[in-house]
């Protein structure tokens, strides 16, 4: 069977603030309740953020992002998370497919890169990696817009 490879490239929409968040705090750590950043450290939430074609809120989805993170870094100025989250597609030639990120990400590094580690349908045993920029960030309320350049080693 021949090994294929498949480029994606799309912006996640993180949104932690107004009535319909895309990501909510389901935990958190009884030494940071004095925190008042939005992510305080030992804090998992967890995600449904829509994947779209641009960084416009009005800009087309074509998939979603679910899953877990949690905030893993206690130093404010070197943000991170270590993320598990499933990438789904739901529109285009991939739809109906979905591909596994389980990986530390230093979010507040300008460019950085995570693991793939696994997907589904016509991403079946796939592994890559995914390269991502801050598109957007607003440090008050923790919403964020993600730019992907996702490459896919798949059969």
């Amino acid at each position: 069977m021949q090994q294929k490879v498949t480029k994606l490239h799309f912006f996640l929409h993180d949104i932690l603030s107004g009535q319909n968040p895309s990501a909510v705090m389901v935990a958190h750590a009884n030494l940071t309740d004095g925190d008042k950043s939005p992510t305080p450290f030992g804090s998992v939430f967890a995600v449904d953020d829509a994947l779209r074609v641009g960084p416009e809120s009005n800009s087309e989805i074509i998939g979603n992002a679910q899953g877990l993170y949690v905030s893993s870094s206690q130093d404010a100025n070197n943000f991170a998370i270590v993320m598990y989250i499933d990438f789904a597609l739901t529109s285009g030639e991939f739809k109906g497919s979905s591909f596994s990120v389980f990986s530390r990400n230093p979010v507040s590094e300008p460019s950085r890169e995570l693991a793939v580690v696994g997907g589904r349908g016509k991403f079946r045993m796939a592994r890559g990696f995914a390269e991502l920029k801050t598109a957007y960030f607003n440090g008050t309320t923790g919403d964020a817009i993600i730019e992907y350049n996702v490459s896919l080693f798949h059969y």
